[in-house]
């Protein structure tokens, strides 16, 4: 599945409008060295590829808007020695004509070009504060126009007198999905949720968390993802109860619980899922008992993603399901809204129940507004992943030991019922169990 270029294109036009007026500039990500004259794998900045569909490092986006729109890409020129070494490279003039922009250059011609590009207009929008090297280059192309215009060596005019931040411009395009953004969600999902599969069926006491690990890198990259979303997460036993753990280096034990949250990445766009299953195939009466809680806290999240509800909703209908279970299971005592008012639940749910996802796995956009929390609309994309982590206390039974579960899935907001990209994962215990049994 290629990038849609014209709908990149579409999504510069759209932002020419909202900006009104002015210049915005955009830079994709740097390479980044790991060490000595080692890099790590390339991946290039959401933003920059939002607005291009460009892959490539040393790349510099320039809109200008108003009575004279255009849209210019700045790049690495083509150079045939170097293509040997790095591989290709497709340089200003087949990036123009195959990516839709109105003009491209080198990049080495940025800071020449750049000032000419600024006289005259009203404001530039570009990411202050998040580079102090860019932020001085971009104060430098402006500092460069007022130096001209007071020299009277001519021009179109005076500097900028406005600076804006481009991602809040555009945050709020990428907070609602377009019909391609959710076809390769779907497609980065169905090749996650093909990779948890293949691992409850390898499952089994006496492996150990890394080569779980490895078969999902290798389910990953086999199945077409470019890399993984996130540094997977491979926890066995108390394992489970450490929210980031990553060391994933420690054998998997029969009578244990393993929680894996790990997903790919396609073409940009990320997956995330977590499942929770019984090393050996076979949940215990204690286990299959918070399990049971988990999902169905889920599953009330899910049904709360509605047109209209708060972002919040989802997360306050998983804490009543989560309380009363802890409640059920003698963990917490009392009354319910009382418990949830007072946090009691913490201990054992520390965190929310879901984030944005999209070209980031916690993609962007603001979870509040002025008046309170962001209404849901069509084409928002967010996960739903409640849990219970039971970490061993005097005042816990020791069936409940070291029990962590975490459910997670990716789930797009419709007009009508949700749309969950995941749900091709084995999820129910009557589903995981069947898988681990090799009897689906």
């Amino acid at each position: 599945m290629t990038p849609d270029l014209p709908a990149h294109r579409a999504r510069r036009v759209r932002l020419l409008h909202t900006l009104g007026e002015g210049v915005l500039i955009l830079a994709t990500a740097p390479e980044a060295l790991r060490n000595r004259d080692t890099h790590y794998p390339y991946r290039f900045d959401s933003h920059f590829y939002y607005l291009t569909a460009f892959a490539e490092p040393e790349a510099v986006v320039v809109l200008i808007a108003g009575k004279r729109p255009k849209q210019i890409l700045f790049c690495r020129e083509k150079n045939a020695e170097r293509e040997i070494w790095d591989g290709f490279r497709f340089g200003p003039k087949a990036a123009k004509e195959v990516f839709g922009f109105d003009a491209a250059y080198p990049i080495g011609e940025l800071d020449r070009r750049l000032p000419k590009l600024l006289e005259g207009q009203p404001q530039v929008a570009y990411a202050f504060g998040t580079d102090p090297a860019w932020d001085a280059r971009v104060l430098g192309w402006i500092n460069a126009v007022r130096a001209k215009a007071r020299s009277g060596r001519g021009g179109n005019g005076s500097a900028p007198a406005r600076l804006s931040d481009a991602h809040t411009l555009i945050d709020a395009m990428r907070l609602i999905k377009d019909a391609h953004e959710i076809d390769l969600m779907q497609r980065a999902a169905d090749l996650s949720a093909a990779a948890h599969r293949a691992v409850l069926r390898q499952c089994k006491p006496g492996l150990g968390e890394w080569e779980i690990e490895a078969e999902l890198l290798r389910a990953f990259r086999a199945g077409g993802c470019q890399a993984p979303a996130y540094p997977p997460i491979v926890a066995g036993g108390a394992n489970a109860c450490v929210l980031h753990y990553v060391s994933n280096d420690q054998p998997l034990k029969d009578g244990d619980l393993l929680l894996i949250d790990a997903a790919g990445e396609y073409h940009g766009s990320a997956a995330d899922i977590t499942r929770t299953f019984p090393v050996n195939g076979r949940f215990s009466g204690a286990q299959k008992d918070v399990y049971e809680i988990v999902l169905a806290a889920q599953q009330a999240a899910i049904d709360a993603v509605r047109p209209g509800a708060p972002y919040d909703a989802p997360h306050q209908t998983a804490l009543r399901v989560l309380t009363q279970g802890l409640i059920d299971l003698k963990l917490l005592q009392g009354e319910l809204d009382g418990l949830i008012e007072s946090e009691a639940y913490k201990p054992w749910y520390m965190h929310k129940t879901g984030h944005w996802i999209g070209l980031d796995v916690h993609d962007v956009g603001d979870y509040k507004q002025a008046d309170g929390w962001r209404a849901l609309q069509p084409g928002m994309a967010l996960t739903i992943e409640p849990g219970l982590y039971i970490r061993p206390a005097e005042t816990t039974p020791e069936a409940l030991w070291n029990i962590g579960i975490r459910i997670e899935d990716d789930v797009v907001v419709t007009p009508d019922a949700p749309r969950i990209l995941t749900a091709a994962a084995p999820k129910t215990v009557a589903e995981i169990e069947e898988v681990m049994r090799g009897t689906r």
